[in-house]
């Protein structure tokens, strides 16, 4: 991989779609596992006020076999196993022609969908970085991008599980320089966490609302270790520029009224991983254009 480019990129992009396949039960089983867990809490805190039941328990026994391992793939119709034939990235959807293979049932062309753009994302840092070890720390970050995108869309969160190990392991590689030093590593989370943190209590003071969720603040966190606190301003605009403009879009089709909530997370995502491939060249670009 190191010395053949088309080598690299083809295992990343075989790599990735495999992956792309496993984010779909991502995306749908962690914010389930997570709505459990905070009934499985409120039932402890209120075990004195409440009657357990033999169904009850039964229940509880049956959520305890709900992760991203257990229980095996399946439709959710007819509930029949996914074989694994039946589960190849993106050809298992065009060899069952978009549906399920014992109940007919249409397969939503979203996990293909996932699974592709898993891999032309993973593939396009591995063109702009090749073998280093950028790419070793972007196309995973790449993979819980796209995880936390389609998890706000649905739910309007962006888990603990996935933001905070993703900010460790961009601190951790600050040790080898990967991306900046360690002073600027910590500035650039410092600074993403803290530049929401204020619109956060800006906003709540001004008009007694919360505009955000933390998942958000974290996030930019994130990218800010990533891109430094330089660029971070450029990643709030656009994706401030991006939200708005699909924001208004929705409303003006009728999809979403002046109150209606809408998650930043996707946008920030999307502003934070172009601004990590293509950060420099932007902002030589505006400097220029100045």
């Amino acid at each position: 991989m190191e010395h053949s480019t088309p080598f690299l990129i083809t295992v990343v992009t075989i790599l990735s779609l495999l992956v792309g396949s496993f984010l779909n039960v991502v995306i749908y089983r962690l914010p389930v596992m997570m709505e459990k867990q905070w009934a499985c809490e409120c039932r402890e805190l209120l075990e004195d006020e409440l009657k357990k039941t033999k169904q009850s328990q039964q229940q509880s026994a049956k959520d305890a076999q709900f992760n991203l391992v257990k229980p095996d793939s399946h439709c959710p119709s007819c509930n029949a196993p996914v074989k694994a034939w039946q589960n190849i990235p993106v050809i298992s959807y065009l060899l069952l022609k978009g549906k399920c293979a014992s109940c007919s049932t249409p397969i939503s062309l979203r996990y293909p969908a996932i699974e592709l753009l898993t891999a032309i994302a993973s593939a396009v840092v591995a063109v702009k970085f090749g073998y280093s070890l950028q790419t070793l720390i972007l196309v995973p970050l790449t993979w819980v991008f796209i995880s936390l995108i389609f998890i706000d869309i649905d739910k309007m969160l962006l888990p603990d599980q996935l933001t905070l190990p993703l900010l460790w392991l961009v601190l951790m590689s600050s040790v080898w320089d990967v991306f900046l030093t360690p002073k600027w590593t910590i500035i650039g989370a410092a600074s993403g966490y803290l530049a929401l943190w204020f619109v956060y209590w800006g906003f709540k003071l001004l008009t007694g609302k919360e505009g955000m969720g933390f998942g958000d603040f974290k996030l930019l966190a994130v990218i800010g270790a990533v891109v430094g606190i330089v660029k971070l301003p450029m990643v709030i605009l656009l994706s401030s520029a991006v939200g708005a403009v699909i924001g208004l879009s929705m409303m003006a089709f009728g999809d979403k009224t002046k109150n209606s909530q809408i998650p930043f997370g996707p946008y920030l995502a999307i502003a934070g991983w172009i601004t990590m491939l293509w950060g420099d060249e932007m902002l030589n670009a505006y400097l220029g254009f100045m």
